[in-house]
C-alpha cells in the first residue's frame, strides 16, 4: 500500500472525470458506438446537490477496459455553445491508454473509417498518441507506452529537477501575467482577502 507524506494511503485510481456534454445522445454515439466504451449508467437528477438548485441534469458514464469510468453532464439550462468550443489541449484533454503501437493504428485507422478525423501518430519519446475531438469539443488522445515510458516515469528527482528549472524560466512571465500572489498561493486560505 503506497502512502503519501501523511501516511494516507495514497488514491489508487480514477473513479471518473467529468465533463460538460451538449447532448447525451451524440455523446453516447462517440464514447459507446466509435471509441467502443459502453455505458453503464446515465441516471437523471432534478436538483444539483451542495446548492439545492432545481436544474434537472443527466449524468452519463462510460466504462473503460480497467473498470474507471468518463463521465458528462448534459445540463442545458445553464450551457451556451461556447462551452463546446474546441478546447486547446493544453486547457483540457482526455487521453486513453492503449496495449501497443499496433494497437494505437488499428484505432486510427477504425476511428478514420467512423469518418471522426484523427490525427498522429504523435511521437512523444515515452508515448506515441493519436488525437481527435469529441462532439462536446474535448480532445480525445489515444496513447501508447514506448520502450522509454518506465525510465521517464521513474526518476521522482530528476522530475522535481525539471520543475524547479522551468519555475525560474518561467517565473517573471508568470508574475506578468497572473501576479506573484496568484502563483504562490498553497491553499484556499491565502486567497482569501484581509
Amino acid at each position: 500500500m503506497k502512502k503519501n507524506a501523511a501516511g494516507l494511503e495514497r488514491p489508487h485510481g480514477i473513479n471518473h472525470v467529468a465533463y460538460r456534454c451538449r447532448d447525451a445522445e451524440q455523446t453516447r454515439w462517440f464514447y459507446e458506438d466509435v471509441l467502443g466504451l459502453p455505458l453503464v449508467t446515465a441516471p437523471v437528477f432534478e436538483e444539483v446537490p451542495g446548492i439545492e438548485a432545481r436544474i434537472p441534469y443527466m449524468h452519463l458514464f462510460f466504462q473503460l477496459g480497467n473498470g474507471e469510468t468518463v463521465a458528462f453532464f448534459d445540463q442545458p439550462e445553464t450551457a451556451d455553445e461556447s462551452k463546446f468550443a474546441r478546447a486547446d489541449s493544453f486547457d483540457r484533454h482526455l487521453a486513453l491508454e492503449v496495449r501497443d503501437e499496433a494497437t494505437l493504428l488499428a484505432w486510427q485507422k477504425y476511428i478514420n473509417d467512423a469518418g471522426v478525423s484523427c490525427l498522429g501518430p504523435i511521437d512523444h519519446g515515452f508515448v506515441k498518441s493519436i488525437y481527435m475531438y469529441d462532439p462536446n469539443g474535448l480532445q480525445v488522445e489515444l496513447t501508447c507506452r514506448t520502450s522509454a515510458y518506465e525510465e521517464e516515469m521513474s526518476d521522482p528527482a530528476r522530475a522535481h529537477a525539471s520543475l524547479a528549472g522551468w519555475g525560474r524560466r518561467m517565473r517573471a512571465l508568470k508574475e506578468q501575467k497572473f501576479g506573484a500572489a496568484a502563483i504562490d498561493r498553497r491553499s484556499r486560505r491565502a486567497s482569501r482577502p484581509g
